[in-house]
């Protein structure tokens, strides 16, 4: 499904693998949902890095996954204003997330990126 918002906003990181699981559930049964809340909030999906291996100049990449965090949520928003309104601040503080899986987080990235292009 092609990607409708203006934005996309990208939260990258890795867990302690002993907390992999607790993200996990964390993040599917109340972090997601929260965040789907937040008005201007169209769409979240979730990734794990894996490696890979691609055609490109007439030859086969083999990707690794180096020093990239292991997973992802891609959030489609309206509007970079959604990241620092009171309900997207109140629903990254929502459950367990800040206590129970926050702290055990590393590697974190967050990336945010206007569509120039809406694929077709």
């Amino acid at each position: 499904m092609p990607v409708t918002t203006k934005y996309i906003y990208i939260a990258s990181m890795d867990v302690d693998p002993d907390k992999e699981d607790l993200l996990n559930e964390v993040y599917d049964t109340e972090h997601v949902p929260a965040l789907l809340k937040v008005p201007g909030v169209r769409a979240i999906s979730r990734g794990v890095a894996e490696p890979f291996t691609m055609s490109m100049g007439g030859e086969e990449r083999h990707v690794a996954v180096g020093d990239e965090p292991k997973f992802s949520a891609i959030y489609e928003i309206d509007s970079p204003d959604v990241l620092v309104s009171e309900a997207w601040a109140k629903a990254v503080e929502a459950g367990r997330w800040p206590e129970q899986v926050r702290p055990f987080t590393s590697n974190r990235r967050q990336v945010l990126r206007r569509i120039t292009a809406p694929a077709s």
